[in-house]
């Protein structure tokens, strides 16, 4: 039996280490905090999960909260005027409904379930020298631990991360007592809303640890009305600055948060972090070799909302490789194989988050114009939050976002 080494349990290493479970191989899994201690802790993301990956998830039997999460069922896109005024506003439906499940829930009870079948797990903050000792003694060693010392191992891959700086401030709050949208009241959407010059408010259904709950999440361009989390302790004061923000910028979404509390006294969050991809291959001092996994390796900025989804892709993609690989050695050129096959997916979200950062074209703006005026556009856009690689069909070039505008228009 095949002895594999997973460090990190977040989305992909517990994703990974119970699907490898599952197919027989002997799984040591290290967490640097108990199940308990992640259930009590700080929320970690903004996860909404899509399609595709919520797939991943029910392929391993794995949506243990399916039937008590809302169902996302639209992907909503607002942009504010120079007065905080809408200036358009539109909502497109999902093929496939999107979840999002509060980590805290969702990694506690993975590694609860992952000990209970058997797993070895290992409460332990790893350290290179750690893996160093482990990986002679294991057949793969994977670093799925996206934060701290490991990541240093993976030098950053410059031609793919146009980026040195963080591009944007984040700041979560879960709350309860939100109330609906009075548009389109019968149905669950993520709402996008974009602040030209200023940032992004992101407002979603969640499941929490007290139940059903949102998240107000704003991405705030550095040195920005937005960038004033920093130092702020109190999580009161963290969401009433969130709420400041929403009265002054985004009036429409204030509106239904008047009410608003939050879930818990861990239940703000705030950072930021440079996107960047790196090599996938870590080399320690005793020339063992060891694989980054998810955003290890791809850490995009969360204006797109990719980086569960991609944990998840990342995790089955990888599964595929290793249980396709039978008895052979996990060398260079395995890793590197591994590697590349994930990044043929994860390159589409890469290039489609980049260029979300920036400022955008006239043409993308016209294409978010004209969805709110022509369904299927804003039903295609909500819907390449799944599957990414679509943008390439409209959404770069102005040639092809003009013929396809034009072709809808005509149609």
């Amino acid at each position: 039996m095949r002895k594999i080494l997973i460090v990190g349990a977040g989305q992909s290493g517990l994703q990974l280490a119970l699907g490898l479970q599952a197919q027989g191989y002997e799984v040591t899994l290290m967490s640097n905090r108990t199940a308990d201690e992640i259930r009590a802790g700080r929320v970690m993301s903004t996860q909404c999960m899509f399609d595709t990956a919520l797939g991943h998830e029910r392929d391993l039997s794995l949506n243990f909260w399916e039937s008590q999460a809302p169902r996302i069922e639209g992907l909503g896109v607002s942009v504010a005027g120079p007065e905080s005024q809408r200036v358009i506003d539109w909502v497109g439906r999902l093929d496939g409904f999107a979840q999002s499940i509060d980590q805290r829930v969702k990694f506690a009870g993975w590694m609860e379930t992952f000990a209970q079948r058997g797993g070895q797990l290992v409460i332990h903050g790893a350290a290179v020298s750690d893996l160093d000792y482990f990986s002679r003694t294991y057949d793969l060693v994977l670093v799925a631990a996206g934060k701290g010392e490991l990541v240093s191992m993976f030098g950053r891959d410059a031609a793919r991360s146009p980026y040195t700086e963080p591009q944007r401030a984040l700041a979560v709050s879960y709350v309860h007592g939100l109330g609906a949208r009075p548009e389109h009241p019968d149905f669950d959407a993520v709402r996008c809303n974009l602040v030209p010059g200023v940032g992004e408010l992101f407002v979603m259904p969640t499941l929490t640890t007290s139940g059903r709950a949102d998240i107000l999440f704003w991405e705030g361009i550095p040195g920005g009305p937005l960038d004033v989390f920093q130092g702020v302790k109190d999580p009161s004061e963290h969401l009433a600055l969130t709420l400041e923000l929403m009265e002054k910028f985004t009036p429409w979404e204030y509106a239904r948060a008047t009410k608003v509390e939050l879930t818990d006294a861990n239940g703000t969050l705030a950072g930021r972090y440079a996107p960047t991809v790196r090599n996938p291959i870590g080399r320690l001092p005793g020339g063992g070799l060891v694989l980054g996994v998810a955003d290890v390796v791809v850490a995009n900025d969360p204006i797109t909302g990719q980086g569960s989804n991609s944990a998840a892709k990342c995790a089955a993609s990888y599964l595929s490789s290793i249980v396709e690989h039978g008895d052979r050695p996990f060398d260079e050129a395995w890793m590197q194989s591994t590697f590349d096959t994930y990044w043929a997916t994860a390159q589409h979200v890469t290039k489609w988050t980049n260029a979300m950062l920036g400022v955008p074209p006239e043409h993308v703006l016209n294409l978010i114009g004209a969805a709110g005026e022509l369904p299927p556009v804003a039903d295609r856009f909500a819907n390449g939050f799944n599957d990414p690689s679509d943008f390439e069909n409209f959404f770069y070039e102005p040639e092809k976002t003009g013929a396809y505008l034009s072709s809808v228009a005509g149609g």
